[in-house]
């Protein structure tokens, strides 16, 4: 059973929360700081449902599948509100470097034909086998280079190897997403101290460059961990639309990163590994008098 009638879907998103500044991604600002995928849902209705439910502004499409037209002439781009969401395209399922600009240049001549916004923005995926999903740093930074001379606005996926993270920043990527672990796993961030390094050397001298945590969260919980641990933004997919109620896990996942975001913010308290007190131990009656 859906929980989809019990959310208030159409809340203003606009307006960022309090405390929690709007997130510049690829010269946009963002109110939302979660980007949700549009693939493995059941059906169309529950997408859009779970869409808005995110909250999210921008949303990824993989360019190579998408563009196809089912029997009825129908695209997943169809059932979508392309006058209130941002589409990413993306280059799922390449594993080369030429693969990948091909398939970019594709998806930005599709949104400019339909006036989207995304069209001069794509998120670079290039793989390095099958069963794995693991990204390839070098056709990366090779796919990079090529789109940023382009014109493109590149997000690009990798590992959460720092340095790799590095060099496809250097080739000019307007946001690397380091992945939490592998695609579609539901793990989780597997290695937070490789993310903090991630973090650490990407924002080295530019505090404000946008970094986000790609792939293999489960839970709401996961997403707040990113976020706590210093993640300008999350982008998830399977772990909402494979969810037993993909609508309220949609939700769930808006108000983890608010939480995390927040959380981050407010600075946690340190680490201890005895007891402390919440109330002073002055005043505290030791005796009374008479027994």
């Amino acid at each position: 059973m859906s929980h989809a009638a019990s959310i208030p879907m159409n809340q203003p998103r606009d307006t960022p929360e309090p405390g929690v500044e709007p997130l510049v991604l690829g010269g946009r600002r963002l109110a939302s700081r979660l980007i949700v995928g549009t693939g493995k849902y059941r059906d169309a209705g529950v997408m859009r449902a779970a869409l808005d439910a995110s909250g999210a502004e921008v949303v990824t499409v993989a360019v190579r599948r998408e563009r196809l037209y089912n029997d009825k002439g129908q695209s997943l781009l169809d059932h979508l509100d392309l006058s209130r969401y941002t589409v990413l395209p993306n280059t799922a399922g390449c594993f080369s470097a030429p693969d990948a600009v091909r398939v970019a240049r594709l998806g930005r001549e599709l949104l400019e034909q339909l006036r989207n916004p995304g069209a001069s923005w794509v998120k670079v995926e290039v793989l390095g086998d099958r069963k794995t999903l693991l990204p390839d740093p070098a056709g990366t930074v090779e796919a990079t280079r090529e789109l940023v001379k382009d014109g493109f606005q590149v997000l690009a996926y990798t590992s959460d190897d720092p340095i790799a993270a590095v060099r496809i920043k250097e080739a000019g990527a307007a946001s690397v997403m380091p992945a939490g672990s592998p695609i579609g796993s539901g793990q989780g961030v597997l290695n937070r101290n490789n993310v903090v390094l991630c973090l650490e050397l990407l924002k080295e001298g530019d505090a404000a460059y946008p970094v986000i945590v790609d792939a293999g969260v489960g839970s709401a919980s996961d997403v707040s961990i990113a976020m706590e641990l210093g993640a300008d933004g999350v982008l998830l997919n399977t772990a909402v639309a494979h969810a037993k109620d993909p609508v309220l896990m949609a939700h769930a996942m808006r108000h983890a990163v608010l939480a995390g975001r927040h959380s981050r913010l407010a600075g946690r308290i340190p680490r201890r590994l005895y007891a402390s007190a919440s109330s002073p131990w002055e005043g505290v009656i030791s005796h009374i008098p008479g027994e």
